[in-house]
């Protein structure tokens, strides 16, 4: 038992598999008795209304015969029930009650019993509004300003907002964008309608914009069509919060300024009358239902907030400051006045359980039972103790399920690149038709210390590179007899690759003694292409439109030494410029200072930079590994080239859409 918990003040429990949500609750003195004491109007997704006054005689008594004052059947499921001044002539308060294809307006009356029971008490039909649209919720207001009456709005699930002056119907609006009907809430102060909308953000509508816009009955069917007469529907502001809303609602005490708070999924927003946000707050639970009550100090929200943990708690803006557990998930809150008490909760579940509870902390008056003691029985401790060590020697057993790991592998894989390119090129189906597209030669060797009946070698090559065969079975596997595999890899598409390393896997099963079918295993291996694959020496043009400057810590290294496969004969020791000719690209130099520890790669276009780069770093690491150099470091010290890199994008993009559109 939670000493933090809802203290049950008067509870019940309503009809039998009967569904409700967040506007079957409302609390006013619908009755119009003028004591300032409310009543609790509950109606069902079955059609039932229902009306408490509950006053018990002792806390936690529970319900009596005379709390229910009013119960009838309706014919259709009732969405929301609302209580306002919706009759023309009068104002009081009337209750309004929205059913899915019909809004109808009742007053509520009780008269003196004559007999111990206590007062009788009825409804009578002011109007109804037969809808022409399946309705989803409503909210009503003095929209327009209107003094002394409240209008009504109600939102049909196609996303037409239906305004009724009372006993007439005013005008019909579409929301522009409608996919899925979001809460909906009035805002008295800025005389305009705030809703979720489909794309997850918060709208505001003024009347005025939604009175003078198009008139929804001349709606044509496409959007596209222009219309000549009104005007479009255009929101006053919108905020994208990120999620669907659970509700929203409008609040202005005199300790506060005037907010929209809208309850999210995850998250609590509260926004001035502009459409910007004044704070929000994280949840780490998923809420069900809110209620902003008061206001205790200046410029705060106190705000009720229900979860799916069968919790409610007090938020001070975005600061718990109470936090109590309630015997069911609340899809509905409210705070009424009674006779006996100020400010009691009223919480409602989709199943019916309707209870009025209040904050404390009575202390539990639950004591634990002593534990009866027993003796020890050693005999009946040596069987279980005995049948445990069977379980786990049995447990230990089933691990010879999986191979066991040997210092050696069973199967080792080898790739070796061929230092010369092929003689005789093996590229096929290559995008180049007037050039020589080259092509090397790969080996793999395997050598396994087991028998294995089939394992499969693939191999993988990044794009725009190709390889002859890209997967090879070997049938069956001696212990101690290598296996090689010849393929050759070659530039197939009219692009420059963004990578030269490649990697093989093969997949074999082991078997073991429990498991003879084998168990999968894999050993992969990575190889390096070389660089003349996909690109050829040229004499080297110091023009160029981009270029890349990268600084090394450590003295000039010749070119000859980092790139000996692009320097045919040199008649000096010292070669600072070469140039390079990509395939499926354009020249590319790297020129090296003579002074300085710098290197320039520059290029006609762009892309064609990275290549040589990259290629340019690992030939410097594999160069000062070999000296037994370690601390070797290259930096680029220049302003990132962002803006030709946004642009290489763009071109992608709008080459992706003009091919789409092919």
């Amino acid at each position: 038992m939670s000493l933090f918990k809802a203290r049950d003040w008067w509870s019940t429990t309503l009809g039998e598999n009967e569904e409700f949500d967040q506007g079957c609750l409302c609390v006013a003195d619908v009755d119009n008795s003028g004591s300032g004491h409310d009543k609790i109007i509950v109606g069902s997704y079955s059609g039932f209304l229902r009306i408490f006054s509950p006053h018990p005689l002792k806390a936690g008594e529970g319900i009596q015969a005379e709390d229910l004052l009013l119960e009838v059947q309706l014919r259709d499921p009732i969405l929301q029930v609302e209580v306002g001044k919706f009759v023309s002539g009068t104002e009081l308060l009337h209750l309004a009650i929205l059913h899915p294809r019909k809004l109808c307006v009742y007053s509520v009356s009780g008269t003196l019993g004559n007999v111990e029971h206590g007062n009788q008490y009825q409804i009578k039909l002011m109007y109804e509004h037969n809808l022409q649209r399946t309705a989803c919720n409503m909210t009503y207001g003095p929209f327009g300003g209107v003094k002394g009456r409240d209008l009504i709005c109600i939102q049909s699930m196609d996303g037409m907002l239906m305004f009724f002056e009372q006993e007439s119907y005013a005008f019909g609006r579409y929301l522009p964008g409608f996919l899925l009907p979001g809460p909906l809430s009035y805002s008295p102060r800025t005389d305009s309608f705030v809703t979720v909308s489909s794309c997850r953000q918060v709208e505001s509508y003024k009347y005025q914009v939604l009175a003078v816009a198009t008139d929804a009955d001349t709606r044509k069917e496409t959007e596209q069509q222009k219309i000549t007469s009104g005007k479009r529907l255009v929101a006053d502001w919108i905020l994208s919060i990120g999620e669907q809303a659970l509700d929203i609602r409008i609040v202005s005490f005199n300790q506060t300024t005037f907010s929209v708070l809208v309850l999210g999924e995850r998250n609590f927003f509260c926004l001035k009358e502009n459409g910007q946000i004044r704070f929000m707050k994280k949840f780490d639970y998923n809420p069900s239902c809110f209620l902003p009550y008061c206001s205790v100090s200046e410029g705060t929200i106190n705000t009720l907030v229900g979860n799916h943990n069968n919790m409610l708690l007090v938020y001070q803006d975005v600061t718990v400051k109470w936090a109590a557990q309630l015997p069911h998930i609340p899809v509905a809150v409210m705070v009424a006045s009674f006779q006996d008490l100020k400010g009691i909760i009223v919480t409602l579940s989709d199943s019916g359980h309707l209870q009025c509870s209040y904050f404390g902390t009575d202390p539990s008056l639950f004591q634990a039972p002593k534990v009866e003691s027993r003796d020890i029985n050693y005999e009946e401790l040596d069987v279980e103790m005995k049948e445990l060590q069977r379980i786990i020697k049995e447990t230990s057993k089933t691990q010879d399920i999986l191979p066991k790991l040997e210092k050696d592998d069973d199967l080792t894989l080898v790739a070796s690149v061929s230092s010369d390119l092929d003689s005789v090129s093996q590229a096929v189906e290559s995008e180049f038709e007037s050039e020589i597209i080259p092509s090397v030669t790969v080996k793999f060797c395997i050598r396994s210390r087991l028998i294995i009946k089939k394992a499969v070698l693939s191999i993988n090559i990044p794009f725009p590179l190709a390889v002859t065969q890209d997967q090879v079975i070997f049938d069956l596997l001696e212990p101690d007899v290598t296996k090689t595999a010849n393929v050759s890899v070659f530039l197939k598409g009219n692009c420059p690759p963004a990578d030269l390393e490649g990697s093989a896997v093969i997949s074999y099963n082991t078997p073991t003694e429990l498991n003879p079918e084998g168990v999968p295993r894999i050993v992969q291996c990575k190889f390096r292409l070389p660089l003349r694959l996909v690109c050829f020496p040229i004499q080297p043009s110091k023009a160029a439109n981009h270029k890349l400057t990268i600084d090394t810590n450590k003295p000039p290294v010749n070119l000859v030494n980092l790139f000996p496969d692009f320097v045919e004969q040199v008649e000096d020791d010292s070669v600072n410029v070469l140039g390079f000719q990509l395939f499926a690209g354009r020249k590319v130099a790297l020129l090296a200072s003579k002074t300085s520890q710098r290197y320039r790669v520059q290029s006609e276009q762009f892309e064609d930079l990275w290549l040589i780069t990259k290629e340019l770093i690992l030939r410097f690491e594999e160069y000062f590994r070999k000296q037994g150099i370690k601390d070797f470091t290259c930096s680029f010290s220049g302003p990132l080239p962002l803006q030709e890199y946004f642009e290489l994008i763009d071109q992608h993009f709008e080459t992706k859409t003009n091919t789409a559109g092919q």
